[in-house]
């Protein structure tokens, strides 16, 4: 069934009402004016150069073919390889590279290999270079390219092994790259005939909870085959293209140079690996070499860490890395909990500091109520800003650390993460001449960006802080009919800055603001020309137990007010600790409706209204029990939405279909089984039952065995017998996502039809918890075209004529 791009006046056609179809053979295609704006390129990425000169603009294919998603790959250890090219599963990233000046305009265009495919871009700290890899069918060559002449020059010929870092610069000009062992040997082959059974043990008496991780080790030859590929030799390739190997050949995770030039912080995996846990688990060690390739100090030697507690983390020395602008000084973290968040306390991680030559006790910098969230240097200071988050109030206090000096620590800030409005703005960074990103800072004041939440929508805003007295001054706020928010600053003072703007008829471009002006930089067309006239709004209303929600309503182009629409509520849970912040306005009024990709917005050219990212917000104080009353709080809201639709007049109220996506495919289910509020509900890559990941799930803590009933209740799989609205399961057939495995789609699709409900189940090949390829996203649109056509869009209306 393939329909045209419709107009409001084409609404009132009526069809029949079709039968489900059957299982069709080969891919579908939505139609033709919704497949060339899915297949049209979209705007090329943007990256400013660290002295503010220069912009590289990266052209970018819209969707690979199935066929790059289809290429051999290796699950090993929680990821996905491509033994071809030794490097991590992926479809191609860049396709071009531009250089433009940011002064004249003018833009001069990279010469590049045939048919490239560009990505680890990264600028040198001055701006006068660049670096990337281009992958070819068997190989990954490393370029550098000079921003002054926009040449570009290969330094590596195949050998690079990106798995674990990218290449980076060095303070003097040279990189420091993994590469692969030259001597590594042949690629493991695995033997047809087993050499014994795969074991694991379970010694007892200690918990080990783990959640239900994907792409796991398996067997000996998947170790084999994971040592194989992700074991680097770090080399330094100078200036001049020479190279020097550094140390031994090891499964390093992290190669880093401290601020002076003269150590490199190495981190490694060691065995034994384990098949319940991915990489990040697997024993480490941390040490300290010259880049001569001397061993100078072990920092630190992790075990095996397969037996942490829900969001637990190690005890021990953790976090481990070179404090930004002192020449060479170690910091980390140290929980004081023993990693549990579950236990009381006062002191729930500590920060420390170890300087060269590594010896000795290290320096108590901090004493961190709650567990350390991130740190930033400051430009031109010791000191840091240390972020540490309490799971239980959300509240993410920042603190001021004297590292080198004797004054104490200082408190910046302390806000719920969740009250939008409340937020501060974060620092804008900038790059050292040895490469590490610190906050921007002149004379002791610090830039801050942030996104400006407001009850009447975004209002983006560039501050200025003064460190000494924590006082703000607002530079610059947005303002008008549009949507700016800052990227980057061109001026110590912040009062030239560039933003990325977009308004309801700008898809998005970079603006210069400096001397009280302002012009463009770039002049990117409109993606997709032939939607203009979608009609976008903000809208706010109540649920029963006046619990404020918000949602942005989307009305096709040609709406008349009074016509009433078939509409889709699309949405996705989210806990939140009081119903204040859950009814926060987090979007804008002035955004440009970009469509693309398996966008459920692409309804609007199909005749419906669209109720996108409708609040389903699921609130209580005590964040262990919140999920208690999880359905009756998602029902309140989806009704609430629904009596919205009707009460603005675009709605009739029986015309509903709602969907969503992961956990927002949890929540359809849910829906559809627990109300009769929506006429059919369209699921994609969700979990369904419970049990099948008993060790938490989204921000669920408690385990299946301490409130199994809970489990239970929470699992749309133990309801598909109440189901009886049609449901549409799309999943990919290689969803790496923990929890969402496409079992969880058959198994459920095969429950409603058992129970005699009406569903459809769409595999896709290759496809991950996205999908990326554009066979697989014109299917899915088809079908969710098609689903909804059949039982939302001609769906029986009381007293309608």
């Amino acid at each position: 069934m393939h329909r045209s791009l419709v107009v409001i006046s084409s609404f009132a056609l009526a069809v029949g009402l079709a039968a489900p179809a059957l299982a069709q053979q080969g891919y579908q295609t939505p139609p033709q004016a919704v497949t060339d704006i899915v297949t049209r390129a979209p705007s090329p990425g943007v990256s400013v150069s660290p002295d503010g000169k220069q912009m590289l603009l990266m052209e970018r294919v819209a969707l690979p073919p199935v066929a790059d998603l289809a290429k051999p790959m290796e699950k090993l250890a929680g990821l996905r390889l491509d033994p071809s090219t030794n490097d991590r599963h992926g479809t191609r990233a860049s396709v071009g590279l531009s250089l433009q000046d940011i002064a004249s305009g003018t833009v001069r265009r990279v010469t590049l290999p045939a048919d490239p495919d560009i990505s680890d871009v990264a600028w040198a700290p001055d701006g006068s270079k660049l670096v990337f890899t281009n992958t070819r069918a068997d190989a990954i060559d490393l370029y550098t390219l000079d921003s002054k002449t926009a040449q570009a020059r290969k330094v590596m010929t195949g050998g690079v092994n990106p798995i674990f870092q990218n290449a980076r610069w060095l303070a003097d000009g040279s990189l420091l790259v993994l590469t692969i062992p030259e001597q590594r040997g042949p690629m493991p082959t695995r033997s047809l005939t087993p050499v014994g059974p795969a074991i694991q043990d379970a010694a007892g008496g200690k918990a080990a909870q783990t959640r239900t991780y994907q792409d796991l080790l398996q067997n000996p030859h998947d170790e084999a085959m994971f040592a194989w590929l992700a074991t680097s030799q770090p080399v330094i390739v100078a200036a001049d293209g020479t190279r020097r190997s550094v140390g031994v050949p090891r499964i390093y995770t992290s190669v880093t140079a401290s601020p002076d030039g003269k150590y490199l912080l190495m981190e490694w995996l060691e065995r034994p690996f384990s098949y319940q846990v991915p990489w990040s688990r697997f024993p480490v060690t941390s040490a300290v070499y010259t880049r001569d390739g001397k061993l100078v100090q072990t920092v630190a030697k992790q075990p095996l860490a397969d037996a942490l507690p829900v969001q637990g983390v190690v005890t021990g020395r953790r976090n481990i890395e070179w404090h930004p602008t002192e020449g060479a000084l170690l910091l980390w973290s140290e929980a004081q909990d023993g990693g549990d968040p579950r236990v009381k306390s006062a002191n729930r991680d500590n920060l420390l500091a170890l300087a060269a030559p590594f010896t000795g006790a290290p320096r108590l910098l901090a004493r961190l109520e709650d567990r350390l969230a991130g740190m930033v240097g400051i430009e031109k200071s010791d000191d840091l800003i240390v972020q540490d988050y309490d799971r239980d109030t959300r509240e993410m206090r920042e603190t001021l650390v004297d590292v080198t000096g004797g004054s104490a620590p200082r408190q910046l800030s302390i806000r719920n993460v969740q009250d939008a409005y409340a937020d501060p703005g974060s620092p804008l960074t900038t790059v050292t001449g040895s490469g590490f990103d610190v906050a921007r800072s002149s004379d002791g004041k610090l830039l801050l960006s942030g996104a400006g939440a407001t009850p009447d929508g975004l209002r983006p805003f560039l501050r200025r802080f003064d460190l000494a007295t924590l006082k703000t001054e607002e530079i610059w706020r947005n303002s008008g009919e549009q949507l700016e928010s800052v990227l980057d600053v061109v001026s110590d003072d912040g009062r030239s800055f560039i933003t990325s703007y977009e308004s309801p008829t700008d898809p998005g471009n970079l603006k210069l603001h400096a001397g009280g002006t302002a012009r463009f930089l770039t002049n990117f067309p409109d993606p997709h020309p032939e939607l203009t006239g979608i009609k976008r709004e903000l809208v706010t209303y109540k649920r029963a137990d006046g619990v404020d929600l918000t949602a942005t309503l989307y009305l096709p182009p040609g709406y008349k007010p009074g016509d009433k629409l078939p509409v889709v509520v699309w949405a996705y849970p989210r806990e939140f600790n009081d119903a204040a912040t859950a009814g926060q306005n987090r979007d804008s009024p002035y955004r440009f409706t970009r469509i693309s990709g398996m966008s459920h917005l692409f309804f609007l050219t199909q005749g419906y209204a669209v109720l996108d990212r409708a609040a389903m917000p699921v609130v209580g104080a005590d964040p262990e029990t919140v999920n208690d009353s999880f359905i009756e709080q998602i029902v309140a809201s989806a009704k609430a939405a629904v009596d919205f639709t009707v009460q603005r007049g675009f709605g009739d109220g029986v015309r509903v279909g709602v969907g969503g996506h992961s956990y927002g495919a949890f929540m359809t289910a849910h829906l559809l089984a627990q109300s009769d509020l929506f006429r059919a509900g369209i699921a994609r890559s969700g979990a369904y039952n419970r049990t099948l990941t008993p060790f938490g799930f989204q921000s669920e803590r408690r385990v299946f065995w301490d409130t199994p009933d809970t489990y239970y209740r929470l699992s749309p799989f133990m309801a598909a017998n109440k189901i009886n609205e049609p449901i549409l399961f799309i999943h990919g057939e290689n969803d790496s996502n923990p929890g969402t495995f496409p079992e969880q789609s058959e198994r459920m699709f095969a429950a409603v039809k058992g129970t005699g409900g009406t569903a459809r189940l769409v595999m896709l090949p290759h496809e991950d918890h996205g999908y990326r390829g554009r066979e697989s996203v014109l299917h899915t649109l088809d079908e969710m075209f098609d689903w909804f056509d059949t039982y939302v869009k001609t769906a029986k209306v009381p007293g309608a004529k």
